[in-house]
């Protein structure tokens, strides 16, 4: 078993009393904050780190052995802000940096100011982040060192007119992304002009956002691909060394959902040659640092260059546990000059790990719109063995719109990938988050899919699985009536557990609403357990009772299943999370149950002639005014949330009844934005 405690602690006996540096500033906040800190102190080093004036009681500023505020809330006021945060390595005298991942992580004018104040910056020189930050410079760089690339066009689209002509020249599909992009932002899918178009507005407006640079350029889609990543590590003595692969290809607009270590698709000879040249596009900008690079792999094996990325990856956990290093550690010691301790042949796959992303998200919208929200209840799994949670939030810590809404990593390791997936399952169940929306539905279908199971996945796999989108937990046939059962009997003993300890009564007959059916359910009670019978099936349920914790052990026909039970009202309504989908039942009587049906609905509100916000965000555009026509599909306006754009279309052809909202708006999710007559 590979914990991340064992892990850290093992790699640092081998170092021995080698000094590095007494005070690293950390220049990131969160789950990528919190990691480094962790290394940090094992290796006795003190910490610094920074925070926006929202982030005060954050995490990793109560982590830190130091904390300064940077700025208010916006990351250009704070995250972003070199100035402030050149004044606070001066002031706490910090010898290092190390910038985590996004931000600053890849900025070449923070590297060069910090190496003029004598600072190291824990990553690589400004060459290799400036030949490497550069998509265009990258790809003529890999071309050179004879690495795989994508066909494409090699240099700066100029405007949209121009985008649509090497759009054509290339041929559709194609792929419009940010130069100095990462992360999925700035990038978007086209198959025609008009898309082409489209996307070169969104991809430069959300480039100049998050990157501060708005150049696009334009390659050759390869479709249904395959996303796997070989992490390198080289040091400043020419050492250069490749850590296997992570299959990456579960994703949701060009961003990472699930990552595993290894990939279930390749081979040793082609793990190799991706190997050699992810290490020969390393040694040929002189890298020295923890890095990765990114292939596109087709189905016949044939991989691609896609870009490299200068900086720690957030998937870096799944390289962790099967190679047994701990990159921040190895970052540290070659920014202060030691060389690599390890040799191509030291390097070993044993095991497997997967990682789950964990986002404050609503997978029912888009695979995710982004929640905001107070944390009214956390708890990770970490009783769940070999689990590694990696996270920079606490129950009672806000997620706001400013920043990215991951909650955390959450890592698994198996001795096998199947060993590893069981684990995942296990810990998704009991990972307990309240007061937001978030993911884990999604994430506990992805890994019991068949397909994603016997492996056979692509970075289409969302889109081909869901074609409608994700609608939360779908039963198979041939046990859709047992887990139903399941799911109707368990929370049936919950709301029967105080009365039964004071009735003596046995036995009760209630109706129990699923969806859009109505099941009868009989319940008896014997001893300790309950009999309940459900649509013509008889089920025994046991469990250990305790009303304190919001997790519940049921065991139903000797099947133990993990239920979370998330509400309950005086009418019966009762929510639950049940593999990973939250389900809302309603128990009655059957005396109730039948006056129910004479109760009137709420009739359902038009939503064809209104336009209300999705998500959280910022009004970056609107297009209309009261009394234009528009037509079905025409957008409405565009919201911004955790950097990304997304753009609002009319549901039907009209006339503009009112505009409730201007650019530079806050709203919030269901806020009224537009109405048509």
């Amino acid at each position: 078993m590979l914990c991340h405690h064992c892990l850290i602690s093992r790699t640092l006996l081998k170092v021995g009393d080698l000094r590095t540096f007494e005070k690293l500033l950390i220049a990131n906040r969160g789950e990528i904050a919190c990691r480094v800190i962790k290394t940090c102190k094992k290796m006795g080093i003190r910490t610094v780190a920074i925070h926006s004036d929202v982030d005060a009681n954050a995490v990793h500023v109560k982590m830190a052995d130091e904390a300064v505020c940077v700025g208010p809330a916006p990351t250009s006021k704070s995250y972003l802000n070199m100035d402030a945060i050149m004044e606070v390595i001066k002031k706490t005298r910090a010898q290092a940096v190390h910038p985590g991942y996004g931000f600053l992580s890849e900025n070449k004018e923070f590297a060069r100011r910090l190496a003029s104040e004598g600072v190291t910056f824990i990553g690589p020189d400004t060459h290799a982040i400036q030949a490497m930050g550069d998509k265009i410079e990258s790809k003529l760089l890999a071309k050179n060192a004879k690495v795989n690339t994508i066909p494409g066009f090699d240099g700066v689209v100029k405007d949209a007119d121009e985008a649509v002509r090497i759009a054509r020249e290339i041929g559709y599909p194609v792929m419009i992304k940010a130069s100095a992009g990462g992360g999925g932002k700035g990038m978007r899918i086209a198959w025609d002009d008009e898309e082409t178009r489209e996307g070169f507005r969104f991809s430069s407006q959300e480039a100049a956002s998050s990157f501060g640079d708005d150049r696009l350029l334009i390659e050759k889609f390869i479709d249904n691909p395959r996303h796997i990543e070989i992490q390198v590590l080289a040091d400043k003595h020419g050492n250069a060394l490749w850590l296997n692969e992570r299959e990456c290809s579960i994703q949701r607009r060009n961003q990472k959902v699930v990552e595993e270590a290894p990939s279930t698709f390749l081979d040793p000879e082609t793990r190799r040659a991706m190997g050699e040249q992810a290490v020969a596009l390393a040694k040929a900008v002189k890298y020295s640092s923890a890095g990765t690079v990114e292939f596109l792999v087709d189905s016949s094996k044939n991989f691609y260059f896609l870009e490299m990325n200068t900086r720690l990856q957030v998937e870096h956990p799944v390289t962790e546990c099967i190679t047994g290093l701990d990159l921040v550690q190895e970052m540290i010691r070659v920014a202060k000059g030691y060389p690599l301790r390890h040799k191509q042949t030291d390097i070993p796959i044993n095991g497997w790990a997967v990682e789950c992303r964990v986002y404050a998200e609503d997978p029912y919208k888009s695979f995710g719109l982004p929640s905001i929200g107070k944390l009214s209840q956390y708890q990770e799994p970490l009783h769940v063995p070999s689990v590694r949670v990696d996270s920079g939030i606490q129950q009672g810590s806000d997620i706001s719109i400013y920043y990215d809404p991951m909650i955390s990593k959450l890592i698994t390791y198996g001795s096998n990938r199947a060993e590893a997936l069981k684990r995942m399952e296990e810990a998704l169940d009991n990972y307990v988050i309240r007061g937001v929306a978030h993911n884990i539905s999604l994430l506990r279908e992805v890994i019991v899919h068949p397909r994603f199971v016997q492996g056979d996945i692509s970075t289409k796999f969302l889109p081909e699985v869901y074609p409608d989108g994700f609608k939360g937990k779908r039963f198979w046939l041939k046990w859709e009536k047992h887990e139903i059962s399941v799911k109707n009997s368990s929370p049936v003993c919950f709301f029967f557990r105080i009365p039964v300890a004071k009735s003596k009564r046995s036995s009760w007959e209630l109706s129990v609403r699923l969806g859009d059916g109505i099941y009868p359910v009989a319940v008896s009670k014997d001893g300790s357990s309950f009999s309940v019978e459900v649509d013509g099936m008889k089920l025994n349920v046991t469990s250990e009772w305790n009303l304190a914790s919001p997790l519940l052990s049921v065991t139903v026909d000797g099947t133990q299943r993990t239920i979370q039970r998330l509400s309950r009202n005086a009418s019966g309504d009762t929510n639950i999370q049940f593999l990973g989908t939250v389900y809302k039942l309603q128990i009655l009587t059957k005396v109730a149950a039948e006056l129910s049906k004479y109760m009137p609905e709420k009739a359902a509100e038009d939503t064809s002639s209104i336009l209300r916000s999705p998500m959280p965000g910022a009004v970056v555009a609107v297009s209309v005014n009261p009394g234009d026509t528009v037509s079905e599909g025409q957008e409405i306006c565009v919201i911004e949330a955790m950097k990304m754009q997304n753009s609002m279309i009319a549901a039907k052809t009209g006339k503009v009844k009112a505009v409730h909202c201007k650019a530079g708006d806050t709203v919030g999710e269901g806020d009224l934005l537009v109405e048509l007559e």
